[in-house]
């Protein structure tokens, strides 16, 4: 294992991108975490290559940074331009065993892999053996650096999490998960730099990172993956509100014990990183992005045209505020917060996962402070969404016995009920709404009535 991650790097090599090209140009976009949909692949530029395993042995295995060439817009003739850069992992075998087949990315006829099949390593167990047995050793490989501040034992049998997500993770006997970036830019990223900021806290509620992987490349760097602890037994927050409201169980108890967590983890990262204070002047330009946000939707999709006027005046009202001089305090959060990115043990306890925000926006957005009612407004969205979602009619006096319970464990912990600031949180619930009506009209048309609900109540003039 350890003469795996001790190899010289290929850093470059003139056939290695060219023959992989026709193959990746069909595999990448049907990735869950591929960014680009809807428009073509016309070519990739190499950022970075890095043997892991020697090509001519049985069992090949290399890491690749490429960066995809797409139009900006899907139309034909429009111009190319070098757009994400992904993390690939490609094995390269002779053939591929039946177990592997969901892996395969194609068999390539030319260049240094010629006459090999190229796969999806992750799906094979030596492979994802050799990235624990860096991150354990501490290895640095060309470019990559393998960091840990905790012991991880050599013997963990991984297993890939085949679930749809927008990156990538393997499990190791039920011991760590490792979580692979697939998108990747140039930066500190917050889903390693919040984590570890609340470990130094001592915040219970989010797994603290053992090891990390990043790339050092032209004095950048970049974040890669990160292992924690895995939480075995632990049920999804999104999966188990759907089940509990399915039985027609009440969520009430376990939505305010989720806004207790929230609140945590919200007073950890406002001790452990600066806070600062929005004016009249950074509430205006937060107001103003909402508002470019509802004018681009109601271009887009019809129906939200009808509730735009109303819509506006709930961000006019936060304006408002902000001209009289109130002020708000701005902290680092989690960005991207709803049921789905929290866990809940067998005991009871909630943990909050996935702090990398909104990986459409900017990594300098992401990491700018932010009102803590942003990610209030984003579970409370959620709530509404499972209250549709259960397969039944929807249920929105359960959504709403949810939300009321939240905030009520929120103010319990952070002293401070979200509701006390009416005018915040509807502006914040009225930005999410409108971007989940951009989404559904794109992605699930079916879903769209379920934003529409929500953009009808809060379009009121005296929503509740």
């Amino acid at each position: 294992m350890s003469e795996a991650v001790t190899r010289s790097v290929i850093t470059s090599s003139p056939g290695l991108l060219a023959s992989l090209d026709p193959l990746l140009r069909e595999w990448l976009p049907r990735q869950r975490w591929f960014a680009g949909k809807g428009r073509p692949v016309t070519g990739f530029s190499l950022v970075a290559a890095t043997e892991l395993l020697p090509a001519n042995g049985k069992l090949g295995l290399f890491h690749l940074l490429v960066r995809a060439h797409q139009p900006l817009a899907p139309v034909q003739g429009a111009v190319s331009h070098p757009g994400d850069c992904y993390q690939l992992l490609i094995g390269v075998r002779e053939a591929l065993p039946p177990r592997l087949a969901p892996a395969l990315i194609g068999h390539v006829t030319e260049g240094p892999f010629a006459g090999r099949t190229v796969y999806e390593a992750l799906y094979d167990s030596r492979p994802a053996e050799v990235i624990l047995e860096a991150l354990r050793t501490r290895a640095r490989i060309g470019g990559l650096r393998f960091e840990r501040q905790d012991e991880i034992r050599a013997d963990l049998v991984p297993r890939v999490v085949t679930a749809e997500q927008s990156n990538s993770s393997v499990v190791y006997g039920d011991t760590f998960i490792l979580k692979l970036l697939r998108r990747v830019v140039p930066g500190v990223n917050p889903d390693l730099e919040l984590p570890l900021a609340l470990a130094r806290e001592g915040c219970p509620r989010v797994p603290p990172p053992t090891a990390w992987m990043t790339a050092e490349l032209d004095g950048e760097s970049y974040t890669l993956g990160v292992l924690q602890p895995f939480l075995q037994g632990a049920s999804d927050g999104w999966e188990l509100a759907l089940r509990e409201l399915a039985k027609g169980e009440d969520f009430s108890a376990e939505a305010r014990a989720l806004g207790r967590a929230t609140a945590e983890v919200h007073t950890a990262l406002a001790r452990a990183l600066p806070t600062v204070t929005l004016g009249h002047l950074q509430m205006q330009s937060l107001v103003d992005g909402m508002a470019e946000r509802l004018e681009a939707a109601a271009q887009a999709v019809p129906a939200l045209r009808p509730f735009a006027p109303g819509l506006f005046s709930a961000f006019e009202a936060l304006a408002d505020l902000a001209a009289e001089g109130h002020t708000w305090t701005a902290q680092r959060i989690h960005g991207d917060l709803h049921l789905g990115q929290c866990l809940r043990s067998p005991s009871g306890e909630w943990w909050l996962i996935d702090f990398e925000g909104e990986p459409a926006k900017p990594l300098a957005e992401r990491r700018m402070p932010q009102s803590v009612v942003r990610d209030v407004a984003g579970m409370l969205r959620s709530f509404d969404y499972a209250a549709h979602s259960a397969g039944g009619a929807p249920a929105p006096e359960w959504a709403e016995a949810c939300r009321a319970a939240y905030c009520a464990g929120y103010a319990e912990v952070a002293g401070r009920d979200p509701r006390t600031d009416p005018v915040l949180l509807r502006a914040y619930e009225t930005d999410k709404a409108i971007y989940e009506v951009l989404y559904e009209a794109r992605h699930r048309p079916d879903w769209l009535p379920v934003p529409l609900a929500a953009v009808r109540r809060l379009a009121a003039p005296d929503p509740t």
